[in-house]
């Protein structure tokens, strides 16, 4: 339960934001659209780049909203988590949540999970543990001062999300950073991190590296164990399991190149990341691997550009999602979620701009695959659609998809 001065915290940040925080955008060509972030789903425009899904806006509660993480729970609500606050690193930032009940088609009214002046908190991470409780991992930073000092803090709920423990420091260890959800197995569970001990992501960045923390006792102790080969380079891994059981990763490229892939047998023993086809624009990127076996991977399709003789990460667009048969060696179909404006490629920058970024991706009760992600920083967007839509169009970005044998596979 949320303490009473993180209530009235949060009422006076609304508050001085404004009513205009709501407004909202409209489906291109869809007459019922509403122009509010009300987490209504409503079919996509039958003329636009999503036509054949559905699509909801949360509610926003403050001017900026990144880094959603979905949950399934096994009641059949969705959970969804993000940060929100002025602007990512400020004062104030905190951790909010909406949940879709199971059956509705519409997301509830956003709260404030976590929140203190003086910190920003971000990067929030839930999971359901084999015993029935949700934890929710999110870190912490000094306001205005970078990730160096960041920890990450975990809260736990016995009723599915409805309240919370007082936040627990877990991970004390400066420049602590989480990104995706872990694997959680019979023995152990394996949650990626990053370290960034130095002023952030592209600060001092030869200092920042990427490690999964083991637990063999359902999380009341964690071992770390570094992946070699990401010091300077590689950030915040996404882990799946391979058809055999073993672990997948895929990571975010400092270098703005492309995303890499790494394996291990046990989740502590890692291979050195090498590079795969999907291009990376310097930016969050997770996979999720389907009940079927396939797996899927939400990113942006762009990668470095010339602008003014200088090499640049790419534009936080289009959003794509790629699908792959054979555990991600190759992604045969990719199609778009969002493209944006082709005629600008800004995107870091206040609320508004255009930026669609920091997917996450689960399969819901029914099938259905789910992709929340920060809409142009103001609000989450979330899309669902069946395996299907991912093969019937394709993407205007960087990678168009690997060649398919004669029988499509």
């Amino acid at each position: 339960m949320r303490s009473p001065w993180v209530q009235l915290f949060a009422a006076i940040f609304a508050l001085s934001i404004g009513p205009g925080v709501c407004a909202g955008p409209q489906e291109a060509g869809n007459a019922d659209a509403h122009a509010g972030f009300d987490g209504q789903f409503r079919p996509a425009a039958p003329d636009s780049t999503l036509a054949g899904t559905e699509t909801a806006y949360l509610p926003a509660l403050f001017a900026s909203s990144h880094a959603a993480n979905l949950l399934q729970l096994a009641n059949g609500d969705l959970l969804c988590f993000w940060f929100s606050g002025s602007w990512e690193g400020e004062s104030g930032v905190a951790i909010v949540m909406s949940r879709l009940p199971a059956g509705s088609n519409r997301w509830t009214q956003t709260q404030v999970i976590d929140q203190k002046p003086g910190k920003s908190y971000q990067n929030p991470v839930a999971f359901q543990s084999h015993d029935g409780r949700v934890w929710l991992l999110h870190t912490a930073q000094t306001a205005n001062r970078g990730q160096g000092d960041a920890q990450v803090w975990s809260l736990i709920s016995t009723d599915n999300g409805i309240t919370w423990t007082a936040p627990s420091l877990l991970f004390a260890e400066p420049g602590s950073f989480t990104r995706h959800p872990p694997l959680l197995d019979a023995s152990r569970w394996v949650l990626p991190m990053s370290f960034t001990p130095g002023a952030g992501l592209t600060g001092e960045r030869s200092l920042n590296y990427s490690a999964f923390e083991l637990s063999t006792d359902e999380g009341k102790t964690w071992h770390e164990c570094a992946v070699p080969g990401t010091n300077g380079l590689l950030t915040q891994p996404s882990v799946v399991h391979d058809k055999a059981g073993a672990y997948i990763a895929f990571f975010r490229s400092l270098q703005s190149d492309w995303i890499y892939r790494a394996t291990s047998a046990d989740g502590c023993k890692w291979s050195h990341p090498q590079p795969t086809q999907l291009p990376n624009n310097n930016a969050s990127v997770q996979a999720f691997r389907l009940r079927n076996g396939h797996l899927v991977i939400a990113f942006d399709n762009s990668g470095p550009y010339l602008a003014n003789g200088r090499r640049v990460s790419g534009p936080r667009k289009p959003l794509s999602i790629a699908l792959s048969l054979d555990d991600g060696r190759t992604w045969p179909w990719v199609r778009d979620l969002e493209t944006g404006d082709a005629a600008t490629k800004e995107w870091n920058s206040p609320p508004g701009h255009d930026e669609y970024s920091y997917p996450t991706v689960v399969e819901d009760a029914r099938g259905r695959i789910v992709v929340a992600y920060s809409w142009q920083r103001s609000t989450i967007k979330v899309v669902r659609f069946s395996e299907s839509w991912i093969k019937a169009a394709a993407t205007v970005g960087s990678f168009h998809g690997d060649s398919r044998n004669p029988a499509g596979h």
